[in-house]
């Protein structure tokens, strides 16, 4: 079963009504590469990328190669990605960590209306289309939407809270 397949929701979830899939874009995303990983079906995939020591690669197609000028230099990227086999359907959720539900936007799950997820991976080795990075949660072959550079200075900010996570 595809994780995009409707499934049951969880005692208090809020499904919608329909497939925001099938609906007009109000904008569009062109997809610059995709993410080699070792995880072939989700229940494989970490549950975020900070629990994951596994190198994986990253692929830009040939046209976005040489934005990668100066990527060398950068220790820890910001990767967008598109969670392009989740579901999209649910705006609650019941997380089988948490005791309660949350809006889709509490949470860092790629179930939400538009399935962007993100993660700061170290950059390792540049490749020849690309680069390797460790610290990735996505399934093997997911689009890749953007690459941004981790600014220690400007992306951390060490006393920010989510009041939900402490009950």
């Amino acid at each position: 079963m595809s994780d995009r397949t409707a499934m049951p929701a969880r005692a208090g979830e809020i499904q919608l009504a329909r497939d925001l899939a099938a609906l007009a874009a109000d904008a569009g995303i062109v997809f610059i590469g995709h993410v080699e990983t070792p995880w072939k079906v989700r229940r494989e995939c970490p549950r975020n990328g900070r629990q994951s020591r596994e190198i994986c690669r990253v692929v830009l197609k040939p046209d976005y190669l040489e934005g990668l000028k100066s990527v060398e230099t950068c220790s820890h990227l910001i990767l967008l990605y598109w969670m392009h086999e989740a579901r999209r359907d649910l705006v609650v959720q019941a997380p089988s960590f948490a005791s309660r539900t949350h809006g889709c936007f509490a949470l860092r799950s790629p179930v939400r209306p538009n399935p962007v997820s993100l993660s700061v991976v170290e950059r390792l080795d540049m490749t020849g289309d690309g680069f390797l990075a460790r610290g990735l949660d996505c399934l093997d072959g997911t689009p890749l939407v953007d690459i941004k550079p981790y600014f220690a200075t400007t992306d951390s900010i060490p006393g920010a809270e989510v009041g939900w996570d402490k009950a």
